[in-house]
């Protein structure tokens, strides 16, 4: 299967570059290149996506809200976004992926992770690198906890109470930024046991991927950030 990329950056030289990047990989093709988030979001729907690489910052429609319009659109349930910024953790991250993105990708990353990048959320998992999960841990902090609405515990604690004792003691290791296999080795299961739990956990929570579920977890108060 080859997965279709949409790039959506203000800057033509770097959709150049990212362009030359992904096609250089026999299993990718880059089916349209948009310079705001409007674009980003018809270009979306034209030409049936499978990721977009999202910049936060465009003029007009930025990345935020396009990331938002995408994930509300039932007709785009498949497509995946992953935010570009320019530091790893930047005033807009936490709401990026409230608004539903797939998880975020500084741009001085290397080709390689990029293109990992790419290939985990195709494949319906959620880029949330360890370090990614501390850079959002430290926001949620610096933002005295967390900028949701004031009805997030309550709004989420009726599907929190759905989980099984297993499934919430998962949710607070994915909160911790913690891989599949790290759970898996803490909790003496196999990582497909994990897997498993943090789908059930997705499902039963109502999040698009593990990156909502680690938002999910500090706006419900289920974990908190350590403030030493």
């Amino acid at each position: 299967m080859t997965i279709r990329v949409l790039l959506a950056d203000d800057q033509a030289l770097l959709r150049s570059a990212f362009r030359v990047l992904v096609e250089s990989e026999p299993d990718m093709t880059v089916v349209g290149e948009a310079s705001d988030g409007a674009e980003a979001v018809a270009l979306a729907r034209s030409e049936r996506a499978d990721v977009v690489l999202m910049d936060i910052r465009m003029p007009g429609t930025d990345g935020l809200a396009a990331t938002r319009l995408i994930s509300e659109d039932p007709d785009l349930a498949g497509v995946r976004v992953v935010m570009l910024t320019t530091f790893e953790v930047d005033e807009y991250v936490v709401g990026s992926l409230r608004a539903g993105a797939s998880g975020f990708l500084g741009k001085g990353a290397e080709p390689e992770e990029l293109l990992n990048a790419i290939r985990i959320a195709a494949a319906g998992e959620a880029l949330l690198s360890p370090a990614a999960t501390k850079g959002l841990i430290a926001r949620f902090l610096a933002q005295g906890g967390t900028q949701a609405a004031d009805d997030a515990p309550e709004r989420h604690s009726e599907r929190l109470a759905a989980l099984t004792g297993r499934e919430r003691e998962v949710l607070v290791h994915v909160a911790g930024g913690h891989s599949n296999d790290e759970i898996a080795e803490q909790l003496v299961v196999s990582p497909l046991t994990v897997k498993t739990h943090v789908n059930r956990a997705m499902a039963k929570l109502g999040a698009r991927d593990r990156a909502q579920l680690v938002v999910i977890a500090y706006e419900s108060g289920l974990v908190r950030p350590r403030t030493e």
